[in-house]
């Protein structure tokens, strides 16, 4: 079955960095896009950053670009999340999720979740 396990959460103060993982299992993780959504106590989830099959595309949620950027290594079945210059408005719990098969990344609909990583800046 399909397992994503993120990982690299934690407490940071602001404009310090993390960088979250997710492993994949289960599924032909080279075939899919990937995506980073993240969800703030009261407010809906939200789509951060996503990523195509191949790498050659990515999506950046607005009130990220150019402090997140999205990667992936299919030979380890990983995607990451670099997160630099972090904010206090960028606390939440980040969610990995797999979309489409040879999805472009651009538009993602996710098809499975992991477990969530809770991410916290303190200001």
């Amino acid at each position: 079955q399909v397992q994503l396990v993120e990982s690299g959460g934690g407490l940071v103060q602001a404009g310090g960095f993390l960088r979250l993982s997710c492993a994949a299992s289960g599924f032909i993780f080279s075939s899919y896009s990937m995506g980073w959504f993240r969800q703030a106590p009261g407010k809906e989830r939200e789509r951060v950053a996503s990523i195509a099959w191949n790498g050659w595309n990515t999506y950046y949620a607005d009130s990220v670009k150019g402090r997140f950027t999205i990667s992936r290594d299919n030979a380890k079945n990983t995607v990451y999340l670099q997160m630099n210059s972090l904010k206090p408005e960028d606390t939440a719990v980040y969610y990995c999720a797999r979309g489409s098969t040879y999805g472009s990344g651009n538009v993602l609909t996710p098809n499975d979740w992991g477990q969530g990583t809770q991410v916290t800046v303190s200001s």
